[in-house]
């Protein structure tokens, strides 16, 4: 039996039993990916990267993506010429029950308390 042949386009994920909680707090740790993330979760789709309008350089934009994908927290796949980003909810709530939705619900208050969502 072979494997199927991996394109240069295919993008390094962490099986699920590699996602650790310190790799997905930490990504989730910083103002622009959980922006990021609170966004996908609004849409409960996959958006495009073009999609996020974030005031950081386009280099940063896409080190805020990859620390994404290396932590699980995202699935990053290309469709066409458009590399599209999905949240990884279902094997976040197996690993960690309810820790995406708490962290997406306190991140919503706190845009409201502090005047910023």
């Amino acid at each position: 039996m072979t494997s199927p042949a991996v394109s240069s386009r295919d993008l390094p994920h962490p099986g699920r039993d590699e996602i650790r909680l310190e790799g997905v707090l930490h990504a989730l740790s910083d103002p622009m990916r959980l922006r990021i993330v609170r966004e996908l979760a609004a849409a409960g789709a996959e958006l495009s990267c073009s999609h996020f309008d974030l005031p950081v350089t386009k280099s940063t934009t896409t080190h805020h993506f990859r620390v994404l994908r290396e932590s699980g927290v995202i699935r990053q796949v290309y469709q066409g010429t458009a590399k599209m980003n999905g949240l990884r909810g279902d094997d976040l709530d197996d690993l960690f029950p309810g820790l995406l939705d708490a962290l997406l619900d306190a991140a919503a208050r706190q845009a409201v308390r502090v005047g910023s969502g």
